[in-house]
Formats: structure tokens, C-alpha cells, sequence
């Protein structure tokens, strides 16, 4: 039989010696790459605000992120200007090496400079390989010293199971992430600069007097969509990032291995629905003020015997000089954490300070002693401040 030569997932040509049979076939069906088809699938969905998972399959399995890989192209740009290092209107120079750089791409010529404001668009709309090489090429020197960047970044983030080899997420057999690891670096991209994060939301943008239309179809058929990224190579099938927002409740979407564009759509929106209806069982918590708190009336013991201790047993997350982030705080922690604190009430109790200056301090009472430092111990294991709190025995939690 005749074999012939083929171009590998990760860009290696293949040629067949003249006594290759069935086992040289054999080879070929275990080297070729594979159809988007067949890519690992992974999914999750998690709340932006509290890093919660609504949904997850497969999150830790490693994949081929393709162009999701530019978000940590951009967060590296962002902090460099941030840092002041650059601006929006700094110019980045295209070397020959960026300009080769396979599509898709802007069509920059060697010696050609671009704005920081047009590459950070064409990252996000266009999803530019050579844009990305020009960027690292800025910030690094050279796209592996900047990809070690990336590698090393990913790691301070929380990133375990990602690795970059370039800045583009042109296929390279290294050049690995998961579902999860993408998920927590879009959060951190919303959380660190939410004043970049309305950048990810464009559909399209102009360059040179040709407009340039984004491939991220949900930001215009989902409602509440904005932002984030898609990707594919075909080793990794159709990848995307969605947030979207609905009733002021923030999600992250990811999806790896998608098998179309359309398909991989259809998909996130699923998942989206599915999770902002569990978003939507889950009841608000009450929250009280100080007011509806009181000493409950003393009672005479009956003779021979002693009243039961009723010590109130709570933790308090937070204090602010404004009511209502204490009262996010407390309600967010309250459903985070809600097996723990299933019998606690938020509860926002106000301090005379100093100038007349009132501080609200976030609480939720009405738990038992352990699992009062239980909480405690989960929220620090994330570097969230809790302490637990016990008020005298005959203060009472009126219902409201």
C-alpha cells in the first residue's frame, strides 16, 4: 500500500520510509490529528464573583487552548501598561518573525508599528497570531522568554495545569490548559481590571480603513453575553469563553472541544440557562439590622433548677462605613458557604465610631459554635477575613 506524507497537529511533516507496510499505517492512525470531532470535550460554568461552580465536566482535563491562550497574551498587556511600561498609544514594532505568522492575522509588514489600543482589538475581535508575536516581542524580547512569562503568571494565578509555549496558541504540543484553569484566568482578568474587561464585548473594530468582525457570535444571540474569546486549531476543536450577566448575577462559561462554531454555541447557551436557572432556585437570604435584635426577658429559674446556656453563636466577614457592601458580603458568603451556615441569619450590626462615623459590620448569627470556626477555617484557606463571634445569652434574632 502507499503511504503518503502528512503535516502532524503540531505542524511536523511526516514522510514514510520505502519499507513501511501496515505497521507504517498503524503509526499513521495513531499520529494524525485529530478532527475537531474528536478533541477532548470539557466544560464548566462558574459565578465570577464567588469563583462557585454551577457545572463541570472534565474541567481538569488537559486540552489545546488555541486562541483562548490570547487572554493571557492581553492580561500580560494590561499589567505591563498598568505598570506603566506602556500605554494605550504606544507603538509596537512588527518584526519579520510576527509578520510571518499564519492567519489568522492583520497582514502587518516587518518594520510596520501598531498601537497598543489597535493590538488589544485585534486580539479580542480578530484573534491576530502576528499581533500576539509583535506583543510579546514588546513585553519579552523574544515570544519564548514571553511565554515563560505567561507560564510563570499562570502559576501565580492559581493556574496549576497550564503551560504556554507562544502567545498566539498556534498549535505546539506544549502549549497546554483545562476548562478550569481558563475559567479563573478570565475571572481574574474581570476582577484585577474591570476597566479593560468592556474591551472583550466588541463585535468589531476598524484597522487601516478595513473593518474586521469578531467570530464570538453570542455576544450578539445571548442575552445578557459580554465578552469573551473563542478559539480553534484542529487538534483542539471549537473552544470559547462566554460571561454574560443576567439579574446582576455574573457567570464564566467555558467550553473545549467543541465540534463547530454553531454546535459549540448552542452548547455554552445550554449551559448558561441550566446554570442561571440553579442561580435562580437558590432563595436570598434575609438580611437583618441591629434593630430587630433584642435582650430577650430574664426568667426566674423554677427551684432546683438552672436556666440553659443560649450563647449566639455567628461569624462576621467584613465591616464597612456603608451598609450595603457589608450586606453583599454577608449574603454572598451566606450562599457560598450555605452548607455550613444553612441555619445562620445575615445580620448587619452597626458601630458608633469616632466623628460620628457609624461602621457596619457583617455578620451571620444564629450557628453553632463549630460550625462558626468551621466557616472561619474554609474562608481563610481562600484569604477571606472571618472571625467567629459569640454575643451574650439572652440577645435574641427576631424573625423578620
Amino acid at each position: 500500500m502507499q503511504i503518503k506524507p502528512f503535516t502532524s497537529r503540531l505542524g511536523q511533516v511526516w514522510r514514510p520510509g520505502p519499507r513501511w507496510g501496515l505497521l507504517g499505517a498503524l503509526a499513521m492512525a495513531f499520529l494524525a490529528p485529530p478532527s475537531a470531532s474528536e478533541a477532548k470535550y470539557a466544560s464548566i460554568v462558574i459565578d465570577a464573583k464567588t469563583g462557585k461552580v454551577w457545572h463541570s465536566i472534565n474541567a481538569n482535563t488537559r486540552n489545546f487552548p488555541a486562541s483562548l491562550t490570547k487572554v493571557m497574551t492581553l492580561y500580560l498587556l494590561f499589567e505591563a501598561i498598568e505598570q506603566k511600561k506602556l500605554t494605550f498609544d504606544s507603538q509596537l514594532k512588527v518584526s519579520q518573525r510576527a509578520a510571518l505568522q499564519p492567519a489568522s492575522k492583520l497582514g502587518l509588514k516587518p518594520g510596520q508599528t501598531i498601537k497598543v489600543r489597535d493590538a488589544a482589538a485585534a486580539l479580542i475581535v480578530r484573534s491576530a497570531n502576528d499581533v500576539a508575536t509583535a506583543v510579546a516581542e514588546a513585553l519579552a524580547g523574544n515570544e519564548r522568554r514571553f511565554a515563560l512569562r505567561m507560564t510563570q503568571k499562570a502559576r501565580q494565578i492559581g493556574m496549576k495545569r497550564t503551560t504556554f509555549r507562544n502567545a498566539s496558541g498556534l498549535p505546539h504540543r506544549g502549549q497546554m490548559s483545562t476548562a478550569r484553569d481558563m475559567a479563573a484566568l478570565t475571572r481574574k482578568v474581570i476582577n484585577r481590571f474591570p476597566q479593560h474587561y468592556h474591551m472583550f464585548s466588541k463585535t468589531s473594530f476598524t484597522y487601516q480603513g478595513r473593518r474586521y468582525s469578531s467570530h464570538n457570535k453570542l455576544l450578539q444571540t445571548y442575552p445578557g453575553a459580554e465578552g469573551f474569546k473563542t478559539g480553534y486549531i484542529r487538534a483542539s476543536g471549537y473552544n470559547l469563553i462566554t460571561t454574560a450577566k443576567q439579574n446582576g448575577h455574573r457567570l464564566i462559561g467555558v467550553v473545549f472541544g467543541g465540534n463547530s462554531s454553531r454546535s459549540r454555541n448552542r452548547h455554552m447557551q445550554s449551559l448558561l440557562n441550566k446554570a442561571y436557572a440553579k442561580v435562580r432556585a437558590i432563595p436570598s437570604p434575609k438580611v437583618i439590622e441591629t434593630s430587630h435584635l433584642r435582650l430577650a426577658p430574664r426568667k426566674k429559674p423554677l427551684r432546683g433548677s438552672t436556666l440553659p446556656k443560649r450563647d449566639i453563636w455567628g461569624i462576621q466577614v467584613g465591616a464597612f462605613y456603608t451598609r450595603k457592601p457589608a450586606a453583599s458580603l454577608a449574603t454572598e458568603i451566606s450562599r457560598k458557604y450555605a452548607r455550613i451556615l444553612k441555619n445562620g441569619q445575615v445580620t448587619i450590626m452597626p458601630l458608633q465610631k469616632s466623628r460620628n462615623r457609624i461602621l457596619y459590620r457583617a455578620r451571620i448569627l444564629g450557628i453553632r459554635k463549630q460550625e462558626a470556626y468551621r466557616a472561619c477555617r474554609s474562608l481563610k484557606k481562600y484569604r477571606r477575613p472571618c472571625m467567629p463571634v459569640k454575643l451574650p445569652a439572652q440577645l435574641e434574632i427576631a424573625a423578620s
